[in-house]
């Protein structure tokens, strides 16, 4: 059996009185995507700064690769990638300088830079400074950067918070080519439809505990609710949405009754979302 690529056990943060991470236990498989989710404030990056070596936990235990985080740290660093939420570049140097930077620290030789560039959708804006970039240019020459030095564990927080919609598509493409090559990947978001669309697993995390951890398609299929929405026109043409729950034994008399009696104008089924189940499950939304 394949080791996992990380294990969590039992771990706790605190800063002073608040426990920012509360004794939380996971483990992600080789070449899976995780989807690590909830509100702001909730402990994800406390989580990844402690699985990445940043921040040494109080209490528990961190293995990645079958090595232990706060003893081999350095070994475990030159096998991992990380791309933050707040860019950490050097502005003054070009995009391509900042790489070629980074190359020299992971012990990179001949480093494609025209080629990585190009992945991350930088062509022709490689030799600017990145004081020039946009927001969403400096945060594809950070996931750049966490590939250049081609890890196993990619750790991702918050990649497209704030992205325009092609800057954002674009990293989602890179997550799926890297995921493909292999590589387990580790993405905190609280967007619930992008974990929905890369992870093959999610974990909620709320308050620093973690509440749920399971395929998108079970947790739906445990706590969501499969809704059928149908919308109806009335002699001047309103249109009416009404909705029904499609597990109740009573909904296919409803809905022929509906056929029968009403103008029906369209009808659909509709799944609960990531979100819907998040609420249901703490009883407060993300935002």
């Amino acid at each position: 059996m394949t080791e996992p690529a990380i294990v969590a056990e039992n771990l706790v943060y605190r800063y002073g009185d608040l426990v920012a991470v509360n004794d939380i236990s996971f483990e992600v498989a080789e070449g899976e995507i995780l989807g690590f989710l909830g509100p702001n404030g909730a402990g994800k990056t406390t989580t990844v700064s402690m699985l990445t070596g940043q921040r040494r936990p109080h209490e528990g235990r961190v293995t990645l690769l079958g090595r232990d985080v706060t003893q081999e740290t350095a070994a475990v660093q030159a096998e991992i990638g990380i791309s933050f939420e707040s860019a950490n570049l050097y502005e003054e140097l070009s995009g391509i300088e900042n790489l070629r930077l980074f190359a020299r620290l992971y012990g990179v030789r001949d480093l494609d830079t025209d080629s990585l560039i190009e992945r991350v959708g930088l062509e022709g804006r490689g030799n600017d400074r990145v004081s020039g970039y946009s927001k969403g240019m400096k945060q594809r020459l950070m996931v750049a950067r966490a590939l250049l030095h081609q890890p196993r564990i990619l750790f991702l927080d918050e990649p497209t918070e704030g992205l325009d919609p092609v800057s954002a598509q674009a990293i989602r493409n890179l997550i799926l080519e890297e995921n493909e090559r292999g590589v387990t990947i580790f993405l905190t978001t609280h967007d619930m439809m992008e974990a929905d669309r890369l992870s093959h697993r999610v974990a909620f995390i709320d308050q620093g505990e973690i509440v749920a951890l399971d395929t998108p398609y079970n947790l739906k299929q445990r706590y969501g609710r499969r809704i059928i929405e149908v919308d109806i026109a009335d002699d001047e043409g309103n249109i009416e949405r009404r909705e029904m729950d499609m597990d109740e034994p009573d909904t296919p008399k409803e809905l022929q009754a509906l056929f029968r009696d009403e103008r029906v104008t369209t009808i659909h089924s509709r799944e609960a979302s990531l979100e819907d189940i998040f609420i249901e499950i703490t009883g407060r939304e993300l935002v």
